[in-house]
């Protein structure tokens, strides 16, 4: 989805100053079957400018073919739209010596509230009835803290609001619009516990009746 230039400025000002690197726009056709709500993109997004496109993309594919579906058929987008990124000081034994590394890390609650006009833009156009947030940091930025994937994985939250940015711009709202949503792992949750791999297929079936009502 290509962002209109006012409302990329507005977030680019609200951003500044954060350790945010580039941005990568939301992907996927208008009044799709599901949205997909992640965390932010990560160093290959950037690259490749579209979402979910290295192993975690590979592993959500699965996951959706798992229900019918392909990646042609979902939006996906994330609570932030640039790279958070950390500094951080390791010994390389290639070059002998310390270097600087820009690893991923998990987006702030303030980045994500910079960020927070895109992903509402995003809800208004595509208009989505069906939400997957996959990992805490997606299910929370719709959802309020306190929601933890762990607990709520493979449940179904029907005809609920959804966190909006209210008028100041500076803290959310409830939506008056009612989504129903899904809480699931975010697909990289097995490359850290294979044993997750049985409840994130079983999760995704709980999908499957909602795909055709």
């Amino acid at each position: 989805m290509k962002y209109p230039k006012e409302l990329v400025d507005e977030v680019m000002s609200r951003s500044k100053g954060m350790r945010l690197e580039g941005l990568n726009e939301g992907d996927g056709p208008i009044h799709p079957k599901l949205m997909i709500v992640g965390e932010a993109p990560g160093k290959n997004e950037l690259i490749t400018h579209k979402p979910f496109s290295g192993d975690s993309g590979k592993e959500l594919i699965k996951s959706l073919a798992l229900i019918g579906l392909t990646r042609e058929e979902v939006y996906i987008t994330s609570a932030v739209r640039s790279r958070p990124y950390g500094i951080k000081e390791v010994f390389s034994k290639r070059e002998n010596k310390k270097v600087i590394k820009y690893p991923n890390r998990k987006p702030t609650k303030k980045e994500i509230l910079a960020h927070a006009p895109f992903f509402d833009y995003e809800v208004t156009q595509v208009q989505p009835k069906l939400i997957v947030t996959v990992g805490n940091v997606g299910l929370e930025r719709l959802l309020g803290r306190g929601h933890k994937i762990s607990q709520e994985h493979g449940t179904v939250i029907e005809n609920t609001p959804i966190l909006k940015l209210n008028d100041k711009k500076d803290g959310y709202i409830w939506s008056k619009e009612l989504y129903t949503i899904f809480p699931q792992y975010h697909p990289a949750a097995i490359f850290y516990n294979r044993k997750l791999i049985t409840d994130i297929e079983k999760d995704w079936q709980v999908i499957k009746p909602y795909l055709e009502e």
